[in-house]
């Protein structure tokens, strides 16, 4: 059984959208967005990281000194 009443994001203005937050979509209802390999790429080449370099440092330092199991 094919059922087309599912919602998945879309952009700001497209006039056949219903504007809803998050919380307003039944879980039941949500189809996540189709991701492809150029929208992976652009999100790398755009994306900070989250960790800097000293917290890196820290986790080997801490890795070394008492083991992958802490």
């Amino acid at each position: 059984v094919m059922v087309d009443d599912l919602l998945t994001p879309c952009s700001p203005g497209d006039p056949a959208a219903l504007e809803m937050t998050w919380m307003d979509v039944p879980s039941d209802k949500l189809l996540e967005p189709i991701v492809c390999m150029s929208d992976m790429l652009r999100s790398l080449s755009t994306t900070r990281p989250t960790v800097n370099t000293e917290d890196l440092l820290k986790v080997k330092k801490f890795t070394e000194d008492f083991g992958m199991e802490g």
